[in-house]
């Protein structure tokens, strides 16, 4: 059970009610002389404190992200690097069937050489009666550090912000592809270093992945990605970086667009993989961007947005900005963007089409 699923607080919880219960049917049953059963009921009673903690600090770790996985809480996540990972042969990759209509598969790519989880969803319309020869177009959702791929279905309400949106006639259905943004334990904000390949992995191992397994419409008309924090930056960046592949990126309160001195101390490498950088050295790529943050976010402030959209002016990259008056670094303030990102990126990708 992971740490940061709904079913790990949910059974927290449940624990916790069972043991008040006990403590209440109990506490004048405890058999033996005064001085065995007091010790019993201070028993009770911090049995009942510790998991009313454990509800508190879950769902605490679970609204702000601060450790993705047991492996993470507990340090024992070595963060190998790219040449000892171990996993399937490079390229070949199984999907699982999840009970919430998700499939996933742990994937080593040809390109980076790195192992990761990745996990996909198909709209209703992909197995729609008729649709066999329709292609889709994908979003690759990405998420923040720390974080999981399952941090968009447990927190994020994917798919099914999405799918209202797709009854509303407000987006299109999309294939969500939500791959691990540091696979290996080692933050690089997507960027290649010369130990870790993760650009490679996000733009060239996963959309071959998703190419050869599902109908997709082809790369760039067809591909975007949403990403939030950690990811919003990469959602940022990938497409400067990579316009062949990727056509439109929303970046929900990314972090900052110059970079993270603490992710990629080397200045130069750093420089070359921000936002910022790219934006005023792109020649006239074909790629939107949309930038949202909210006015009390103190770890993506409004005047990043208006710094990046002036950098921007004259490399024909398209820009659109979404300043909300109020809201946190958190998934309640980034549902609350979906509607205005996932329409904009719907006028920016290629509908379904038939081949």
């Amino acid at each position: 059970m992971e740490l940061t699923s709904t079913s790990f607080l949910v059974t927290l919880i449940v624990v916790t009610a069972l043991a008040m219960l006990a403590a209440l049917l109990l506490w004048n049953r405890i058999p033996g002389p005064g001085w065995v059963r007091w010790p019993a009921r201070v028993l009770m009673i911090g049995v009942c404190q510790l998991t009313a903690i454990c509800v508190v600090a879950t769902w605490i770790n679970g609204s702000y992200g601060l450790y993705s996985s047991w492996d993470d809480l507990l340090g024992t996540d070595t963060g190998q690097e790219a040449g000892s990972m171990t996993g399937p042969p490079p390229g070949r990759a199984r999907f699982t069937q999840n009970g919430d209509g998700t499939r996933t598969t742990y994937f080593r790519g040809s390109h980076s050489k790195l192992a990761g989880q990745v996990t996909v969803w198909t709209p209703p319309e992909y197995d729609a009666p008729g649709a066999d020869r329709t292609r889709f177009p994908v979003l690759m959702l990405l998420h923040g550090y720390p974080g999981t791929p399952r941090t968009w279905m447990d927190l994020g309400n994917m798919p099914g912000a999405l799918d209202q949106l797709v009854q509303l006639g407000a987006a299109h259905p999309f294939i969500l592809v939500v791959p691990e943004i540091y696979p290996g334990g080692v933050n690089t904000d997507c960027s290649n270093t010369p130990r870790r390949k993760i650009a490679d992995w996000l733009a060239q191992d996963v959309p071959e992945l998703v190419t050869r397994n599902f109908r997709t419409l082809p790369a760039p008309a067809g591909w975007g990605l949403m990403g939030v924090s950690t990811g919003g930056f990469c959602a940022a960046k990938l497409p400067l970086q990579y316009p062949k592949v990727f056509r439109a990126g929303a970046a929900l309160d990314p972090d900052p667009l110059t970079g993270d001195p603490e992710v990629l101390p080397d200045p130069a490498l750093r420089e070359r993989n921000s936002p910022m950088w790219l934006v005023e050295h792109t020649k006239k790529a074909d790629v939107g961007l949309f930038l949202a943050t909210s006015a009390q976010d103190k770890d993506s402030p409004p005047q990043q947005l208006e710094a990046f959209t002036k950098a921007a002016a004259g490399s024909g990259v398209r820009v659109k900005t979404l300043v909300r008056p109020e809201g946190g670094h958190n998934f309640q303030t980034w549902i609350a963007m979906y509607p205005e990102a996932l329409g904009w990126l719907s006028t920016q990708l290629a509908p379904p089409s038939a081949a």
